[in-house]
């Protein structure tokens, strides 16, 4: 008679991993220590294999296996192998940590493609400023030349009525006439109410 040939492990004589997974689950530490033994393996091949960054690998790799620690009572025999239970909250452990990683990075992009650009209101001022100084200057051509430099002494060059009035050499109360009446073609060529 032949014998049989087992070419892993030596089939052990104590409990399988589904029974050990009971046990962890009601909180016995010496079943948890053989689960450990058994898997850890395993998950850090599995884990590493998503990963392929060592040092992470043996993070999540700990992390699964706490996990199964905290949830063995949520593993259901009836669903699947115990073996597969804890592969499946590794490879799922080791997507999160990929996902998570990949969110991050485009995170930290998206903040330094931001930081490269003008803020939106800055440029939306900057082509309003642009277009009214246009409209400004457009109007200004509307006025006669004694009202365009009246304007332009006392607006642009910030001289007072009296400054304005001795550099063109006029009355004061032309001066203010003239401002006057420029300043109300201004408006009404640019459109501002009254």
């Amino acid at each position: 008679m032949k014998e049989a040939v087992h070419i892993s492990r030596a089939p052990s004589a104590g409990p399988d991993l589904q029974e050990l997974l009971r046990m962890v689950a009601r909180g016995d530490q010496d079943a948890f220590t053989k689960v450990y033994d058994t898997v850890s393996g395993p998950v850090l091949g599995l884990v590493r294999s998503v990963l392929r960054d060592p040092a992470q690998s043996e993070e999540v790799a700990q992390e699964v296996l706490v996990e199964v620690w905290r949830t063995a009572p949520r593993f259901r025999a009836d669903r699947g192998s115990a073996m597969n239970w804890v592969l499946t909250l590794a490879h799922r452990r080791a997507v999160d940590r990929v996902r998570s990683a990949e969110a991050s990075a485009a995170r930290e992009h998206s903040a330094a493609l931001l930081d490269r650009t003008p803020a939106f209101d800055e440029v939306t001022e900057q082509v309003e400023s642009r277009l009214e100084r246009e409209q400004v200057r457009r109007c200004m051509r509307t006025l006669s030349e004694l009202q365009r430099q009246s304007v332009d002494l006392a607006y642009y060059r910030g001289l007072t009525y009296r400054e304005v009035s001795e550099l063109l050499s006029v009355p004061l109360g032309t001066v203010k006439t003239r401002l006057r009446d420029g300043l109300i073609r201004l408006r009404d060529c640019l459109g501002v109410g009254a």
